[in-house]
């Protein structure tokens, strides 16, 4: 069970934040900067993320009864935001949405791209926070599992900062055949565990 629900956890974050697809984003919006910048930025992004995340998995259940919706609720409405996300990156619709994000910013000259956009919305976007919140449900407050999701959790932003500091290699190895066949084949993933997340989201009701 541990193990499935490690597996299950490292799965859902990674296709939901697709750090390694993050990585020409990543150059657009550090462009011009010098390499200790970018690492700077990579480092700083991938840790302001990984606190957002944290923060979610941990505040999530918490925030959820104060306000009076069900596990159930939150599953369903989840479910179909994470298929939302799916259906974007299926048909390329996120990847443009990601490079309009990259352009604002540089545009308005934002001083921190570490924070806007890098760490919020592009890794602990909507999508993330809904699965860490999720996951956290999953794990029914058992410390273990919790230990393991927030395990996972420095994982996903461990690998977040190695895509940012291997951003030109990774996209010059795809290139752009690669990354468009990458973002589809986690579009597709993720919509499967979406769809799982809402069925078990209207079972749990069904059962009372």
């Amino acid at each position: 069970m541990l193990l499935d629900y490690a597996v299950s956890a490292l799965l859902t974050l990674f296709v939901v934040v697709d750090p390694v697809a993050l990585a020409p984003t990543f150059l657009v919006v550090t462009e011009g900067m010098p390499r200790a910048a970018r690492q700077s930025v990579a480092v700083r992004a991938s840790i302001i993320a990984g606190i957002i995340l944290i923060g979610a998995a941990l505040l999530g259940d918490w925030l959820l009864a104060t306000l009076n919706i069900s596990l159930s609720a939150f599953r369903i409405a989840g479910g179909l935001l994470l298929f939302s996300i799916a259906t974007e990156m299926v048909f390329g619709v996120r990847s443009r949405h990601e490079g309009e994000a990259a352009e604002q910013a540089l545009e308005e000259r934002v001083r921190n791209v570490a924070a806007f956009p890098l760490g919020i919305p592009l890794l602990a976007g909507p999508g993330a926070i809904t699965a860490s919140v999720l996951l956290a449900g999953h794990a029914e407050r058992d410390l273990l599992h919790l230990a393991i999701l927030l395990a996972v959790i420095v994982a996903i932003a461990v690998v977040s900062l190695v895509s940012f500091l291997l951003a030109e290699r990774i996209s010059g190895l795809l290139g752009m055949t690669g990354n468009i066949v990458m973002s589809r084949l986690f579009g597709v993933l993720l919509a499967a565990l979406a769809v799982q997340y809402v069925v078990d989201g209207i079972r749990n009701v069904l059962a009372g």
